[in-house]
């Protein structure tokens, strides 16, 4: 009977020894998926993109880009648009208005598009926008900026500081009005 109780002490000896290891091995899938990507890296980089964001269904805007670095394992993911994007919005009747910049980052969690330098926006009835810094909140399809704004209507050119508009520039708005050049027709 001896060398069955040897047997057992193995065996249970054996099976500590496993269940410490496997218990010890928490968190190692992520770990290992780390391993080699640097916390200041991307963990990837997209070429040719073209990113839409819907609502039942409907198209409310779509980003185009070249190049953008991929952020999304991060605490607070984003992508990095570093040559430059081109925004459509649309509105409820499908009008596009287009913006333009230089420079953007996109939050995956709060829906927030931050576009900077040179940044252009073309409504869909030809009023421009001249900013350096403009953010686009897709989950409220509203546009703003806190930057020195120009922006040319039809009839003026209206300087400011500020500007906030929802998607279909029906409430277009700039804020601290500086000064106002009323164009001749």
């Amino acid at each position: 009977m001896k060398p069955q109780k040897n047997y057992y002490n193995i065996l249970n000896i054996v099976t500590a020894i496993v269940v410490t290891m496997l218990f010890s091995c928490n968190n190692s899938i992520q770990q290992v998926q780390k391993i080699g990507i640097s916390d200041n890296e991307p963990i990837g980089i997209d070429f040719n993109l073209n990113l839409k964001y819907t609502d039942s269904g409907r198209v409310e805007a779509n980003l185009l880009s070249t190049k953008a670095l991929d952020y999304t394992n991060r605490d607070f993911p984003f992508r990095e648009f570093v040559d430059g994007v081109t925004l459509y919005v649309f509105d409820k009747e499908n009008k596009k208005s287009t913006v333009v910049a230089d420079y953007a980052l996109v939050y995956d969690e709060s829906q927030l598009i931050d576009m900077r330098g040179n940044v252009v926006i073309t409504t869909h009835d030809n009023n421009v926008l001249k900013t350096e810094q403009l953010f686009y909140d897709q989950t409220k399809g509203w546009l703003f900026t806190n930057e020195p704004v120009s922006f040319k209507t039809e009839q003026d050119i209206i300087n400011g500081n500020g500007f906030d508009s929802n998607a279909d520039f029906t409430n277009a708005e700039v804020l601290e009005v500086t000064g106002i050049i009323t164009l001749e027709e």
